[in-house]
């Protein structure tokens, strides 16, 4: 196994990169590079329009990455995080360099689910990125999100705060996260800090569900 690979070659090979044409804004794998449905639903909804300019994800959510995910998220294996490293900080780099990033903000758990599994899965994914990191969004503890339907996630009321507006005026922000499922996680925060000063929110996320 390469030092830099942290995963045995059967697991890594069991990854499925995201190839081929993309949506435009979500990176959902499509015939095409135009927009998504889900994307236009969001679009088509005066509250929601332009919120983030894109999405861009690594991986998808094949059986393979749902065990991977499975021991690194919820199994407590935070070292995992080094089987993504030069994918994700790839992909930061074909995508999003050009676009003159001014900080990440990893999407915050709540305190409750902080204590149940040690850490913040979306914080050690910014740490693979050369840029520096805002925690300014704080997160209201609920249901996990896996265990609500896609319409119960999308008029879900908002479960980010925000801690300090100031230092997010005018700038590009790269929210990170470890699946984009509805988008509608994303969005909440993307919404928060762009009512709060933030000039443009893309974002970052390791698996497209």
């Amino acid at each position: 196994m390469p030092s830099n690979q942290r995963t045995c070659d059967d697991c890594y090979s069991s990854l499925q990169k995201i190839t081929g044409p993309t949506c435009c804004i979500c990176f959902r794998p499509q015939e095409s590079d135009g927009i998504c449905y889900d994307c236009q639903r969001w679009n088509d909804d005066i509250n929601w329009q332009n919120i983030i300019q894109r999405n861009v994800s690594v991986f998808q959510y094949n059986e393979g990455m749902k065990n991977v995910l499975a021991s690194y998220k919820f199994r407590g294996d935070a070292e995992l995080v080094k089987v993504f490293q030069n994918d994700f900080l790839n992909s930061y780099k074909k995508y999003f360099t050009t676009y003159k990033i001014d900080a990440t903000v990893p999407i915050p758990l709540s305190d409750e689910r902080l204590y149940e599994r040690g850490f913040n899965q979306a914080k050690l994914l910014a740490d693979l990125l050369p840029l520096p990191q805002l925690h300014v969004l704080q997160r209201t503890h609920h249901e996990k999100q896996s265990k609500k339907s896609r319409q119960q996630r999308i008029t879900a009321s908002n479960v980010f705060s925000l801690k300090n507006s100031s230092i997010i005026s005018n700038k590009k922000l790269l929210l990170i996260d470890d699946i984009y499922t509805t988008g509608s996680t994303l969005r909440q925060a993307a919404k928060i800090l762009l009512d709060s000063g933030a000039d443009k929110i893309y974002c970052l996320t390791l698996i497209r569900s």
